[in-house]
């Protein structure tokens, strides 16, 4: 809710799709430089409590812009120092709560755990920019934004409340300082870990700032308005919630997995891209979305899974700081390419880079694997694969 009424509130202040991308460069960017401390803190902190406070202070934050909006005092300095404020806080909730989720569950479990709690994310995600929406256009900017407050606050209380005895807390460090080249050196060291963090490095910068895009085709191209774009999110996050209960049937996690999945989440944004009517345009974004969230949790999962627990918060901080630093740099990018290009073009050419890329890391890891680049053709197989270069 609260990334469609902001992103929807700069686009009327300024008429800019570049205005949506800088809200997404300033919401990312403390990740980046900042997220190694927040990993640091997130560690040697209940994570449990860590996760409540920062859900009370969104709620406080999206109160205040809330009311500014409200009262029709909004410019666009509160908006990005609102955002910003929340992005200094996700540098230590996101590890936080990757962390809370392992606490919650077994080991075994976990891959399930993460496929849940994606069902769970994007239900919200299904519901949330149609009801922003709905509320943009009969309310106003400011009730939406005041909703996700209180939604907010709801998170806050639930977290709190968690029993603690039923949690399998892993035990805080007592390192005083983010060892973040240990963490690069480990993360190198394993190909599980390293592979999925380059694929992700393309995808974050030129196809998961995708709303930015998407803010200019209900603006611009299908002139839909706020409610048009409030259904964009809402297909995607559709597609993204079957995405997510597909992924429970993942029964083996492989980086060849990964790489396949990435190039088809590729291949379905360019697709998105290259159909001329409005409702291919609609269908599309469901299989965009269900592709995508597949590719994002297999890759998560799989990363997760390869590293030791003790040092799991610092690899997922990493993650993270990939993902927002991909996608600071992205979402200004793909604003100035709307601009320049016109929105269905950034989406097009955004997509065909990620494509190339992913070809060329399957290529880099089939050479290092002994493996090669198969396509075939025949019911139940798929045309792109990665097979042993020994004969059978």
């Amino acid at each position: 809710m609260f990334r469609i009424a902001v992103d929807w509130l700069a686009l009327e202040i300024t008429g800019d799709i570049a205005a949506v991308g800088l809200l997404v460069f300033i919401q990312w960017a403390p990740m980046i430089f900042l997220g190694p401390y927040g990993a640091m803190i997130a560690d040697r902190f209940s994570k449990r409590i860590t996760v409540a406070v920062a859900y009370a202070c969104f709620a406080i934050l999206a109160a205040v812009l809330g009311v500014v909006t409200l009262t029709g005092a909004v410019q666009l300095w509160h908006i990005v120092a609102i955002a910003f404020a929340m992005g200094l806080i996700y540098t230590v909730e996101v590890p936080a709560r990757v962390v809370l989720l392992s606490e919650m569950v077994p080991p075994e479990h976990l891959q399930n755990a993460i496929s849940v709690y994606a069902i769970v994310f994007w239900s919200g995600g299904v519901v949330g920019p149609v009801v922003s929406g709905i509320l943009i256009a009969t309310a106003g900017t400011a009730w939406s934004i005041l909703t996700f407050s209180i939604a907010c606050a709801g998170v806050a209380i639930t977290v709190w409340l968690l029993r603690v005895a039923e949690l399998r807390i892993v035990p805080p460090t007592a390192s005083i300082r983010p060892e973040f080249r240990a963490t690069l050196r480990y993360a190198r060291s394993k190909p599980t870990i390293f592979w999925p963090l380059v694929l992700l490095a393309f995808f974050a910068v030129f196809t998961l700032p995708v709303g930015v895009v998407l803010s200019g085709m209900a603006k611009f191209v299908y002139e839909s308005g706020s409610a048009g774009f409030g259904l964009y999110s809402s297909l995607l996050a559709a597609g993204a919630l079957a995405g997510a209960v597909l992924s429970t049937r993942v029964r083996i996690l492989r980086l060849r997995t990964v790489i396949i999945l990435g190039a088809s989440f590729a291949a379905a944004q360019l697709t998105l891209g290259l159909v001329p009517s409005a409702p291919a345009f609609l269908v599309l974004l469901v299989g965009v979305g269900c592709v995508r969230l597949v590719y994002e949790v297999v890759s998560d999962s799989l990363v997760q899974l390869s590293c030791n627990p003790l040092v799991r918060g610092r690899i997922v901080s990493l993650y993270v700081a990939v993902l927002a630093g991909g996608q600071a740099v992205g979402g200004p990018l793909l604003g100035a390419l709307s601009d320049l290009l016109g929105p269905r073009s950034a989406l097009i050419v955004s997509a065909a880079v990620a494509m190339i890329a992913t070809i060329v890391i399957g290529i880099l890891v089939a050479k290092r694997s002994s493996l090669t680049l198969a396509f075939r053709r025949g019911r139940g197989l798929s045309m792109l694969s990665i097979v042993s270069r020994e004969p059978n």
